[in-house]
């Protein structure tokens, strides 16, 4: 479910960096520009005042063929795997649903005999297709652990392109102690007026 829900998340990402490939125009601040630009389509993902890793990585990847292209490549390969492993899963799904089945009728069987003959055979065929998929199965869990490492690997990449926008965003709004003091000294002057009041 979170392959599903990162591949549409990526997705709509590429989404939104194809509809805002027109703009052309220097990026002065990337956290700035992040929530701004991007389509209503990604906006929906997310609160639209949440600046989060994705919302800035791909501003900052806009104008960046390279890592676009590598990103298209990464949400490919998640739309793919998803695809070539659902056809695998119907056909193992199928069968396992037949064997459950297949248990629940022989309990309709009223000779113990040929119900135990019947759920003999039937373990002994699925015992078989257990054999026969096992090395599919293991290719299977080999796709899926490529798949989280993947995730793990460009979440990781991301999070690291996009600390020194962050930094370069909180440089670029220092805060100001004198105005909070001021407000401070502003409160503090009326709270001692509504304390003398009688």
């Amino acid at each position: 479910m979170k392959k599903m829900f990162f591949a549409s998340v990526m997705a709509l990402s590429i989404l939104s960096c194809r509809e805002n490939k027109s703009d052309n125009s220097p990026v002065d601040n990337v956290v700035d520009n992040a929530g701004s630009s991007t389509s209503d389509s990604f906006k929906s993902s997310y609160r639209s005042d949440e600046v989060t890793v994705n919302r800035i990585y791909f501003e900052l990847i806009k104008n960046d063929k390279n890592l676009t292209a590598l990103n298209t490549k990464i949400v490919d390969t998640f739309e793919e795997t998803e695809k070539t492993l659902a056809v695998y899963k119907n056909i193992l799904n199928t069968s396992t649903s037949y064997y459950q089945d297949a248990h629940l009728q022989t309990k309709s069987i009223t000779d113990s005999l040929v119900r135990q003959q019947v759920e003999k055979e039937i373990t002994a065929s699925s015992d078989q297709y257990d054999l026969k998929v096992k090395n599919i199965k293991e290719r299977m869990d080999l796709i899926n652990k490529n798949s989280e490492t993947l995730t793990s690997l460009y979440t990781a990449f991301k999070i690291r392109k996009t600390l020194p926008e962050i930094e370069k965003y909180q440089n670029a709004h220092p805060f100001q102690k004198d105005s909070l003091d001021h407000f401070i000294h502003k409160q503090n002057s009326l709270l001692e007026e509504l304390k003398n009041l009688k």
